[in-house]
């Protein structure tokens, strides 16, 4: 199983979209985009995804990425499988 990492459209003003095509380039993450993910008040503050359901926020688009990763990373281990 692949992690999932989910965006909201309406957070690409937030930088997430930097983040989003970064991570897009790597082939063992499933990188989907929607129109709202129903976090308004965190959408509107800073850049965040979903990583296989869980909010991941940080200041710039940057942190989001090294986040995301530890976030992967964590998964893996507690999950027990290889990316």
């Amino acid at each position: 199983m692949r992690p999932i990492v989910e965006f909201c459209a309406s957070n690409m003003h937030n930088g997430s979209d930097v983040t989003m095509k970064r991570l897009e380039q790597d082939p063992s993450l499933d990188v989907i985009e929607y129109g709202c993910l129903g976090n308004c008040g965190q959408c509107y503050m800073e850049p965040y995804a979903l990583v296989n359901g869980e909010i991941v926020a940080a200041s710039d688009a940057d942190e989001l990425y090294e986040l995301i990763m530890a976030k992967i990373k964590e998964l893996e281990t507690a999950f027990d499988f290889d990316l």
